[in-house]
């Protein structure tokens, strides 16, 4: 509606009543939006386009083999012939737990139980760490897999690692394209095409 600008519950406020400050503020605000939707389009645009050729050329390059993949697989990096540039495809994993964590849970807090009769209850809080969820009531998935690499040879142990083995599930997978330019130093430099970067 002319002559009236919408304010942040809705009414519609005559321009004469809007201070010359909050209408500039109003307009910057509003030509930042429409860059960064026409940016966040042409780089979402790019992201499936990258992944698409780099999914291609794996494809051309398991031809020379009469290998035909199924499915995404792990990550794949491509280098430039001189070494110079390199492009990454990565494959993020999400994971959780299901029911059978409980179980494992269960069968390490029996393992505690019997290893820790007379020793001081700090030993505890160590395995309860590893369960600790957090603000959202996720568990870290990181700690729980982490038990997973001690070497404990306790048959009960044992049963409780392959339970959390068992309830891992794959929630979202992500593809993710970076690309990186050798530095003077031989390192490889990731080139940012985060705008926060």
């Amino acid at each position: 509606m002319d002559g009236f600008m919408k304010d942040s519950q809705g009414r519609m406020v005559p321009l004469e009543q809007v201070k010359p400050i909050d209408a500039a503020r109003d307009q910057i605000v509003k030509e930042i939006l429409e860059k960064s939707l026409e940016l966040s389009g042409t780089l979402s645009s790019f992201k499936r386009k990258a992944i698409q050729d780099v999914r291609a050329f794996i494809d051309l390059s398991m031809e020379q083999y009469g290998v035909k993949l199924g499915g995404q697989k792990g990550n794949v990096s491509l280098m430039s012939y001189d070494g110079s540039y390199k492009v990454l495809l990565a494959i993020n994993d999400r994971i959780s737990f299901d029911e059978r964590l409980q179980a494992a849970k269960a069968l390490i807090d029996e393992c505690i139980k019997e290893w820790t009769m007379g020793a001081r209850s700090e030993l505890r809080v160590l395995i309860d760490n590893a369960f600790a969820v957090d603000k959202q009531g996720k568990i870290n998935t990181g700690r729980v897999l982490g038990l997973r690499r001690l070497e404990i040879s306790d048959a009960k142990w044992q049963r409780a690692m392959q339970a959390i083995s068992d309830s891992l599930i794959v929630t979202e997978s992500k593809e993710y394209i970076r690309i990186y330019r050798r530095n003077d130093e031989g390192e490889y430099d990731l080139i940012s095409l985060d705008v926060a970067s």
